[in-house]
């Protein structure tokens, strides 16, 4: 029975181990605090994942390495290098195929849709540390090194998932209270589902030889604005019409002088300022990866946000 490790334990890192170990494969799955789902086919590990030598222990009789693990957001530019290198470097000692979990800030401002072979042009810090990530990953795959590939993916929606819509917006909501999102909020949008991730990082791993040395995209469970996306969460949810309103820039540098992760989002805005749509054909074609529906998305949103206050 194959072996997979999965570095992270966040709501993507748990999707992936459960939809691996819920198909009769063996996960372990690799965090600092040990945690990841309960199932007889998945070994939680509390470990340092910066620690190459550690990790390629832990690699050791894998066939693959998916990365679904990320420092906080206001820690990227200086731990996020020191995590790729390690996860890149015991990839490559233990001959394991890698698969990396990444989204778009690589690409920089872009018009129409987005296709993954466009290239990357970084114009903030955080979208300068993706590329640098992927490029390095890159060459060592064009080296022979390595056979790695990269899943990026839009705005996350799910239960669990750490995003600024489900930080904002999601438990205003369902407490009928005013939301304040800091996007237009009227413009087109692709929103990228954490179960779906799950699917395509499997899927790329599992694919055809054309999938290696190359980025793909998660198809996105909706392309509809944050107004049209939360006007159907609350009728998902059954809860009043939604009281949206933009966060103007006063409110955001208010925000951002009392909070180091909302410091970051500034630099990011553009990609909330404009239309900002994925075209992830190829990964529907070549994986055969389609979108979930979207009210049954909300529908888990809305039920782990309740459960979560005890509602």
């Amino acid at each position: 029975m194959p072996l997979h490790v999965i570095t992270g334990a966040g709501a993507t890192g748990v999707a992936t181990a459960q939809l691996l170990a819920e198909s009769g494969e063996r996960v372990r799955i690799v965090s600092r605090s040990g945690r990841g789902p309960e199932h007889p086919l998945v070994e939680r590990v509390a470990a340092d994942v910066t620690d190459a030598d550690r990790l390629t222990e832990l690699l050791s009789g894998a066939r693959t390495l998916y990365n679904c693990a990320a420092p906080a957001y206001d820690r990227w530019r200086e731990e996020f290098p020191p995590l790729a290198d390690a996860l890149l470097t015991a990839a490559e000692r233990a001959g394991t195929d890698y698969v990396m979990l990444g989204n778009i800030y690589g690409y920089g401002p872009f018009e129409g849709p987005l296709r993954p072979e466009q290239p990357m042009a970084p114009t903030t810090g955080k979208g300068r540390v993706r590329a640098d990530m992927w490029h390095r990953a890159l060459a060592a795959h064009e080296a022979g090194r390595v056979r790695v590939t990269e899943i990026r993916a839009s705005d996350y929606l799910g239960p669990h998932a750490f995003s600024l819509y489900n930080l904002m917006v999601t438990p205003y909501l369902l407490a009928g209270e005013e939301a304040l999102y800091p996007a237009d909020l009227d413009v087109a949008h692709s929103w990228t589902y954490t179960g779906d991730v799950a699917r395509t990082l499997v899927a790329a791993a599992a694919g055809p030889d054309e999938v290696w040395g190359r980025a793909w995209f998660v198809p996105s469970v909706s392309d509809a604005s944050a107004r049209e996306l939360t006007a159907r969460l609350a009728e998902v949810a059954n809860t009043p019409a939604p009281r949206l309103e933009r966060m103007g820039s006063d409110a955001l540098a208010q925000l951002a002088a009392q909070d180091s992760v909302m410091a970051e989002i500034e630099e990011m805005q553009y990609l909330d300022d404009r239309d900002c749509v994925l075209d992830a054909s190829e990964t529907e074609a070549v994986l055969g990866v389609k979108p979930a529906a979207l009210d049954d998305v909300l529908r888990e949103m809305a039920d782990a946000a309740r459960q979560s206050v005890g509602g």
